[in-house]
């Protein structure tokens, strides 16, 4: 695919919902995240559902990078050390079996886990105290999280919610996401170049391209995020999740 002579060629609407995916991603990374849940489905309807992949892989990689220098103060590192393992053992299990899973049987799959986890979100007071300290609890999570991030980008709804069970604050929040995200989409990387041959030259051109917009995107994102306080940040999260629920069941 020659993706330079493919911007070139877009129609006038897809170049706009190109550049404003861009936009979103950089929004998203910090801390208006449930734009990067609308994000998935418009470029797979530009480029195709497993050539987006890659696309999108380059872009949230730039946004991770900018998520991080404005939050990488916050990040809870044991969280990180904790979830990081599994994650990439999910990554690898969608590698090894990711062409035998059914796109629908997924997309069910997420649905049912998602809703789940709002449920218990939202009738909780406090965090839970055995998702705080549950070792395999974590594990499983990392490992969910992981294969959703390699077959689709689609472990945000997952990790929101996992963060929010945890009781993390806003800016904790935000922080542990960014490096997280970070570290796991670089460790995607090879793979996608090695095995799905989703990104090569002509994609790493687009997100040079695109970066720009990420980039303004990310500040517009961090500016807002400080004028939200934590319960309604809250609340905008759970409502994210949910929206994205509805556009899996829709999809599927």
């Amino acid at each position: 695919m020659d993706f330079p002579l493919l911007i070139t060629t877009l129609e006038t609407s897809k170049l706009l919902q190109l550049c404003l995916c861009a936009v979103g991603v950089g929004m998203a990374k910090t801390g208006l995240g449930g734009l990067g849940l609308l994000v998935v489905p418009i470029m797979a309807g530009i480029f195709g559902a497993k050539a987006s992949t890659g696309i999108l892989l380059i872009i949230l990689i730039s946004a991770d990078i900018f998520g991080v220098k404005f939050y990488h103060r916050h990040a809870d590192v044991s969280k990180l050390f904790q979830l990081i393992p599994s994650t990439m053992i999910g990554i690898l299990i969608s590698v090894i079996f990711g062409d035998q899973i059914s796109e629908d049987q997924f997309k069910t799959a997420m649905a049912v886990i998602i809703i789940s986890g709002v449920m218990i979100t939202i009738s909780q007071k406090k965090e839970s105290k055995l998702v705080h300290s549950n070792k395999v609890v974590s594990s499983l999570i990392g490992i969910l999280g992981g294969i959703s991030t390699m077959i689709g980008n689609a472990a945000g709804p997952i990790m929101t919610l996992y963060f929010l069970a945890m009781g993390f604050k806003k800016n904790k929040f935000i922080g542990t996401a960014a490096w997280f995200f970070l570290s796991v989409n670089l460790f995607k990387v090879p793979f996608h170049i090695i095995y799905w041959n989703t990104v090569n030259i002509e994609v790493l051109y687009l997100g040079i391209i695109m970066l720009p917009l990420t980039m303004v995107g990310a500040f517009l994102g961090y500016f807002i995020v400080k004028f939200i306080p934590e319960r309604p940040y809250k609340i905008i999260l759970i409502l994210s999740i949910v929206l994205s629920v509805f556009k899996l069941l829709l999809t599927v």
